[in-house]
């Protein structure tokens, strides 16, 4: 695991990106979620099998360190969650910018990874 300090306190280090160590962070971060992760692990391996590509176990170890990422971040996080919250604002513009800082927030943590 790898720890980025510039972004002030974080919940768990960086995991590597495979399976156990991704569900060790996933544990401590939002273990409300483990069930989804197992759920959505079988199916991109299931996918791996049939398409004969590991490209669907990869798509799925990038998505989950990009979401532990936010959730480890509290500053991501809080930013994902206010995101989040205001893409149905009923101003047009506050959802247009909702819109624009969630792609932003996915972005970091996807090149954080």
């Amino acid at each position: 695991m790898s720890t980025w300090t510039d972004h002030g306190h974080e919940l768990v280090p960086r995991p590597e990106q495979t399976p156990d160590a991704l569900r060790a962070a996933l544990a401590v971060v939002a273990p409300s979620r483990l069930p989804e992760m197992q759920q959505t692990k079988d199916e991109a391996f299931a996918k791996a099998l049939d398409w004969q590509s590991l490209s669907p176990v990869r798509s799925w170890a990038l998505a989950w360190a990009r979401d532990i990422e936010i959730a480890r971040r509290p500053d991501l996080a809080t930013r994902h969650t206010r995101a989040k919250n205001d893409l149905e604002h009923e101003d047009a513009d506050m959802a247009r910018a909702a819109l624009r800082e969630l792609s932003a927030v996915l972005d970091e943590a996807t090149a954080s990874t």
